[in-house]
């Protein structure tokens, strides 16, 4: 049997309208023991995906535990991207228990589920295990995830890849969302957004279109 190629993207390929990214206790008192990643990095990279899932009209749920009592507020990078979204705080560890985020992520209704927070071995863990019994099909931001050791955080992230998860990077969570430099209608957001927190690369960005005029996909 002769298999014929066509110019269409993979099923496993995310697209801003199949999921709903689900971001997890990104809160001061959570990150003052994350230790897998560097604080700055995390913040960045959160920054990154919470502007890319705006841009891109993703429909996100923001999630917050025990945000007056103990955690503190979510990190301005990602409320900024959000102006006036409402953040659903908890008392539950795993975020799956919750009936207001459950019934959000049910009034969306989308099938493919992302996840990204801290820690990874619970706060993430929890609810993707959960998911992913629920016959949802789950992804996580690996390096938008923290853990209060670097053991910790890998042995959540593989534990999770062998539940069924698929692992992603921020930067490839943006770039998979355009896939294509010739979509106009995003090309200046996300390369804005590659510029401003896309590390080396948006560096790479700036000195071509500055010294060259260069830009993708006839820009």
């Amino acid at each position: 049997m002769t298999i014929t190629a066509t110019p269409t993207p993979g099923k496993s390929l995310v697209s801003p309208s199949d999921h709903t990214l689900i971001l997890i206790d990104f809160q001061s008192q959570m990150s003052f023991a994350t230790k897998s990643i560097a604080p700055e990095l995390l913040r960045n990279n959160a920054a990154l995906i919470s502007r890319a899932a705006k841009s891109f009209g993703v429909s996100t749920i923001l999630t917050t535990v025990a945000e007056k009592s103990f955690s503190g507020p979510m990190f301005d990078e990602i409320t900024d991207a959000f102006p006036g979204q409402k953040l659903l705080d908890r008392t539950s560890m795993n975020t799956w228990e919750d009936a207001a985020v459950i019934e959000e992520v049910n009034r969306i209704g989308k099938e493919r589920i992302i996840f990204a927070g801290l820690w990874t071995s619970v706060c993430i863990v929890g609810p993707v295990a959960s998911a992913i019994d629920q016959g949802f099909d789950v992804y996580f931001i690996a390096d938008a995830c923290g853990d209060i050791s670097e053991e910790a955080h890998e042995r959540a992230v593989q534990r999770m890849i062998q539940l069924g998860a698929k692992p992603m990077t921020s930067l490839q969570y943006m770039l998979e969302l355009q896939r294509d430099w010739a979509r106009t209608e995003t090309y200046d957001s996300t390369t804005g957004i590659a510029k401003e927190f896309g590390g080396a690369y948006g560096l790479g960005i700036k000195y071509a279109k500055s010294m060259f005029g260069a830009s993708e996909g006839g820009h």
